[in-house]
């Protein structure tokens, strides 16, 4: 019975730790099992993406209605105008109208995401890629600066 008390009591604290730990990258929101961080520095796409490789994540890549509905929320809330836009990890830089998540090649057509009113059905945008934005970055919870516990 004893042994099965301080189980608990530890499984409790690991839980509140890890929460705490979550709350640390202050700068991070989570939504399932991801984090994003939206960064208000302006840069190129490529720029963002190397950006978000300094922080052990990479540009966000869309998974889901769910993922695109928190997002698309998320950004209402934080763009000044309709063309504060936020690039994510979608490019068609291989070829035109074939679309494909975080490629690396410079100068060609890349996706901004957001709108500022109702968020409607369309809230991909494509821009040059040297274009400045804002940007999404996304890391899963145990990557680099996230604590973990095992």
């Amino acid at each position: 019975l004893v042994l099965v008390g301080l189980l608990a009591a530890a499984l409790i604290i690991i839980f509140r730790l890890y929460k705490m730990c979550l709350k640390w990258a202050k700068d991070w929101d989570q939504y399932e099992e991801k984090c994003y961080y939206f960064n208000f520095i302006k840069s190129s796409w490529n720029d963002s993406r190397r950006s978000c490789a300094d922080l052990g994540s990479d540009l966000v890549k869309i998974d889901s209605r769910e993922e695109q509905m928190f997002l698309n929320k998320r950004l209402r809330d934080l763009m000044v105008d309709d063309e504060d836009k936020f690039w994510i990890g979608l490019t068609d830089s291989g070829e035109e109208g074939r679309w494909f998540w975080s490629g690396n090649i410079p100068d060609a057509d890349c996706v901004r995401m957001g709108r500022k009113g109702d968020g409607g059905p369309k809230c991909w945008f494509d821009r040059f890629c040297d274009h400045l934005q804002k940007s999404i970055c996304e890391k899963k919870p145990n990557q680099k600066n996230m604590c973990v516990f095992f």
